[in-house]
């Protein structure tokens, strides 16, 4: 998504690991200070006493899936704009986007190794997989959905509706009642050259409205199932496939947009409703985007957020009546999440320049 707009002036919330400090602080100089709040990540990094400080608890409800001695980890740095993270259950691998670099990277389970997957990606965003383990890239680059099949090959599942170019697909997720890809077009992709191609009327209002959409598995027609929300980014179906959640950033290029996450009823499978809000991104008093979300058994919508600052970035879990439960909190902006592992409960969080993961006491609800 384009960042340019967005205020990205850190603010300073207080996070549960520091409190320890404050009696200290008044003896200590500005810069000692400082230097003892900053985590270190890196691959010399100290180790860190359980339980995980940066899982923090904010309701009762939450304690259940943070385990005590689970630490979060960074697997992975070097990246520009780490997007779309995405498990592969037969190859036991995490695969994720680098879009400014038009790369896919891959991490694998059995010994933590971090390869070049796929170069050029077609600036991919987001990826899943199919109930038949084939990849599905959400692609700015090239405008389109791309199925990458077993023998190899790339088929186009989508690059048009109405007769009109899409913006830039963004994420999706597959039906497994009928193998029907739904999907998001923003269209940050045709806003900049960083991270697609650069549609030349450069204006806020992409080629078309923008919308979420569906590929029946069938016919490959396209149909439109709700351009109700500014800017459709990350998406998720609830455990029984009956809700749609979709994050809005809308408020990156219009100034009116709310930043929350909606949620509609999917009727028949095939059809939606109408949609309203299912959480503000609001937290004592400052409001930053939800972008990749993602849903566990529980029916917990697990959501990457960003563009605040120390004490908020990194992923806030909400239960299903909307009730923020827990945060997960990263040193850099949060873009996407995915669970896996090989029992689905290792939650990887694709951050700006880095993949970090979690154990949470919970699986995802679906297979990615």
């Amino acid at each position: 998504m384009q960042r340019d707009e967005l205020n990205t002036q850190a603010t300073s919330l207080p996070l549960p690991r520091r409190g320890f400090l404050a009696a200290a602080a008044a003896s200590l100089t500005a810069t000692a200070a400082s230097s003892l709040l900053a985590r270190d990540y890196g691959p010399n990094a100290q180790p860190v006493r359980y339980p995980e400080p940066d899982v923090v608890v904010l309701d009762p409800r939450f304690k259940k899936y943070k385990i005590g001695n689970s630490p979060i980890q960074r697997l992975h740095t070097g990246t520009l704009w780490a997007e779309g993270p995405a498990w592969s259950g037969v190859g036991k691998f995490l695969l994720w986007s680098d879009i400014p670099n038009d790369r896919q990277m891959r991490w694998l389970e059995e010994d933590g190794h971090v390869s070049v997957f796929r170069q050029p990606a077609g600036h991919s965003n987001g990826n899943t997989f199919d109930y038949q383990g084939r990849q599905i890239a959400f692609q700015h680059g090239t405008r389109s959905v791309v199925r990458y099949e077993l023998n190899g090959t790339t088929t186009v599942l989508a690059d048009k509706f109405d007769g009109k170019q899409l913006n830039a697909p963004n994420d999706g997720a597959v039906h497994p009642d009928d193998g029907a890809i739904w999907f998001t077009d923003p269209g940050y992709g045709s806003l900049m050259n960083y991270e697609g191609h650069k549609d030349p009327a450069d204006s806020k209002q992409p080629t078309q409205k923008e919308a979420i959409y569906r590929i029946d598995a069938k016919t490959g027609k396209v149909e439109k199932m709700s351009d109700e929300i500014f800017k459709p980014n990350g998406m998720c179906f609830s455990p029984d496939y009956k809700k749609l959640y979709v994050a809005d950033t809308g408020a990156s290029h219009y100034d009116e947009a709310p930043k929350n996450i909606k949620v509609w009823d999917v009727i028949d499978g095939k059809k939606l409703g109408k949609g309203k809000e299912f959480v503000s991104m609001e937290l004592n008093g400052k409001t930053g985007l939800a972008d990749g979300i993602r849903m566990d058994i529980d029916g917990n919508v697990w959501a990457s957020a960003g563009w605040v600052g120390d004490g908020y970035d990194g992923v806030h879990i909400f239960a299903p009546d909307g009730t923020r439960i827990g945060q997960i909190l990263l040193p850099e902006i949060c873009s996407n999440v995915c669970f896996g592992g090989t029992r689905r409960n290792r939650l990887f969080m694709t951050g700006s320049q880095s993949l970090y993961s979690v154990y949470v006491e919970t699986q995802g609800a679906h297979i990615s």
